[in-house]
C-alpha cells in the first residue's frame, strides 16, 4: 500500500458522535425547583460548590435558569455554602 491509499482510507473512517444528554428535569416533568431541596441542588454543583454548566449536566436552558436561581436563593439562606474548602 502506498502512502496515498492509507490517507484516503483514513479520510472515510466514521467518527463516533458524542451522546446528547437529555434533561432529567424535563423527563420528570418538573415545574419548579425548590431552593429548600438541598439534596437535589447538590446534583447540579461540583465539589467546590460551583454550579455545573448545562453542557455537563445536560439541562435544557429553561431548567438551567431555574437551577441557577434556586442555588442562588439557597446560598442567600445559608442552606448551601458559597464555596467548599
Amino acid at each position: 500500500m502506498g502512502k496515498m491509499e492509507v490517507l484516503n482510507r483514513m479520510a472515510y473512517v466514521k467518527r463516533e458522535r458524542k451522546k446528547v444528554k437529555k434533561c432529567k428535569l424535563c423527563r420528570d416533568n418538573v415545574e419548579y425547583i425548590d431552593y429548600k431541596d438541598v439534596r437535589k441542588l447538590k446534583e447540579f454543583m461540583n465539589d467546590k460548590g460551583k454550579i455545573l454548566p448545562k453542557r455537563i449536566n445536560g439541562n435544557c436552558a429553561k431548567h438551567q435558569r431555574m437551577v441557577r436561581t434556586a442555588i442562588h436563593r439557597a446560598r442567600k439562606m445559608m442552606l448551601v455554602p458559597y464555596m467548599n474548602e
